[in-house]
């Protein structure tokens, strides 16, 4: 449903922070906003005062008799939205992007052997070949690529490929013999090293066996990780993005968010979460949860788990087996008792928990800790999360809505894998992934992200996803399993309101009602005049956090 701002309701707005004088007026824009009922509202001038929060969002005669003296900004006509946000990325995972290896755009073994040459001849001084992005699926290669095919390019130095949803890692074999990884090595709970016929490990390490070889991969200097971030930021404000979840940070990235905090340098809000409950949750946690940083820049109140892998490697773990590999049925992390430890550790803590779960088996051992741990702490406020409930049991949705978990899903995920899912999971199974209409109709709060860099950042993309069921090449015609997409106002609000609330901010940022902070952007055509399938093309052309303008297309 969609209304018009009414007079009456602009006035009791305006009259409710009338000691708030406006620093700023944005005029003649095609703005759409959300109350925080979920409806669409219409305006044409936005106004916010010196701290860079809403005072009133109406007409330009309204806001110009209201707040004179104040300065003006003219949108020329551009729609004007409220700042969008991602709730499931990996801040320092996309600036690392830029400084290795790209295997997103390879659409072939071959092509992907060349990317890896092409950057070991042109970077002669790393010790590490590092890249993201390789998709076995992708090149319809029907196996996983071997340390052999990497032999072929690169013998020199040790190579570390993460593939593209980072739950596994393609190495070479002098990778392999620097994490003394072996026929002897045995696979760690929850995880899986790839093996040959008579037992020797082939290069490729399924899950937690990435750890095998990421220990002893360098760590980013300061200096790195500063600019990963740097780039990352970039990448977001560019994006629309105003607001991220990180899904993991350590105690060194925490670090690094409150100095940019405290000297205004995060263009976009970061709402963290703690790896795991381990020695990184011991040193964060010793103040308690984190509500609010540097004018709410900033925030560390969650904690991310795992219950298991992903579809494309299987190791999501399933009920019942893979009808694509009827051998496995992939791997939950933890055993019941184990995984339940880790998060009454958090809960007891008052930490928001959130636990990525992929498979059917993972979010039932999920739903069924939270229905003894949430009455155990009184613990339904902190509004827990299961990140991407990608393939949920029908009797398993339900409980979401029952024990009130929100499912934080990224749309691109679905037109991704529909390549794949089908294949993994079979025809019954599939009727409960990516299963947003179903989720929604029961009155679920989706929270929207992408995931990134595991998905493209942009958030258009994902809204494209959410209406169509499409990928980017308009495939398949009519949408995958098309009674699963959301309507255009859904997928907006899944991406700030609903996104908003599974941070406990939804009295912050989402919306722009008064009070709230003027987070928002102007984009180059009316998403709700044009035509769904140019979703995804469409164009950012200035990015504000907290009134401050933080990306201008072209400068």
């Amino acid at each position: 449903m969609r209304t018009t701002l009414t007079p009456a309701a602009l006035a009791l707005a305006f009259t409710a922070l009338a000691p708030a004088q406006a620093q700023t007026v944005i005029d003649h824009a095609n703005g759409y906003t959300l109350t925080a009922a979920g409806t669409l509202q219409r305006f044409t001038s936005l106004a916010f005062d010196a701290q860079g929060k809403v005072v009133v969002a109406g007409s330009e005669a309204q806001t110009a008799a209201a707040l004179p003296g104040a300065k003006h900004v003219d949108a020329q006509g551009k729609t004007l939205l409220p700042g969008l946000i991602d709730a499931h990325g990996h801040v320092f995972g996309l600036g690392e992007i830029a400084s290795g290896v790209d295997l997103f755009t390879p659409t072939s073994l071959p092509a992907a052997l060349r990317a890896v040459a092409d950057f070991a001849r042109a970077h002669p001084k790393n010790a590490w070949i590092i890249g993201n992005g390789w998709n076995q699926e992708a090149w319809k290669l029907g196996r996983f690529p071997t340390a052999a095919d990497l032999d072929a390019v690169v013998s020199d130095r040790p190579v570390l490929l993460r593939r593209v949803d980072v739950h596994a890692t393609w190495l070479n074999s002098t990778a392999l013999a620097m994490a003394g990884i072996t026929k002897d090595t045995p696979d760690p709970a929850g995880g899986k090293i790839e093996r040959d016929a008579k037992g020797n490990p082939t290069g490729v390490l399924v899950d937690s066996a990435m750890a095998l070889a990421d220990k002893v991969v360098p760590l980013p200097t300061p200096a790195q990780a500063r600019a990963m971030l740097d780039n990352a930021l970039a990448l977001l404000a560019k994006s629309g993005l105003t607001s991220v979840h990180d899904a993991g940070i350590s105690v060194a990235e925490d670090g690094i968010y409150r100095d940019y905090a405290d000297h205004g340098k995060l263009t976009t809000r970061v709402y963290a979460m703690i790896a795991d409950t381990g020695a990184a949750f011991d040193e964060l946690s010793k103040d308690g949860p984190l509500a609010s940083y540097a004018n709410d820049t900033y925030a560390l109140a969650a904690v991310k788990l795992f219950s298991d892998g992903a579809l494309g490697s299987r190791g999501a773990a399933l009920i019942a087996p893979y009808s694509d590999m009827p051998s496995t049925r992939g791997l939950l992390f933890q055993q019941n008792a184990a995984m339940q430890a880790k998060m009454d550790k958090a809960m007891k803590a008052g930490y928001q928990v959130n636990v990525h779960a992929i498979g059917d088996a993972g979010n039932h051992q999920i739903l069924d800790a939270y229905a003894q741990l949430i009455p155990k702490y009184n613990a339904g406020a902190l509004r827990h999360r299961i990140e991407h409930a990608q393939v949920v049991t029908p009797e398993d949705i339900p409980r979401f809505k029952t024990l009130g978990i929100i499912p934080s899903m990224q749309p691109t995920h679905a037109t991704s894998d529909q390549n794949m899912a089908e294949q993994r999971v079979g025809h019954e199974r599939i009727k409960g992934a990516y299963a947003w209409r179903t989720f929604l109709d029961q009155g679920s709060r989706i929270a929207c992200g992408s995931d990134f860099p595991v998905e493209p950042p942009d958030p258009f993309e994902g809204l494209h996803a959410a209406v169509t069921r499409q990928n980017a090449a308009g495939a398949p015609a009519g949408g995958w399993y098309k009674n699963q997409a959301m309507t255009l106002d859904e997928a907006l609000r899944c991406f700030t309101l609903d996104a908003a609330y599974a941070a406990r901010q939804e009295n912050l940022i989402g919306s722009l009602e008064p009070g709230k902070w003027a987070d928002f952007i102007l984009i180059d055509r009316d998403i709700f005049t044009a035509p769904p399938e140019q979703l995804g093309k469409t164009v950012v052309l200035q990015t504000w956090m907290g009134g401050k303008r933080v990306y201008k297309k072209g400068g």
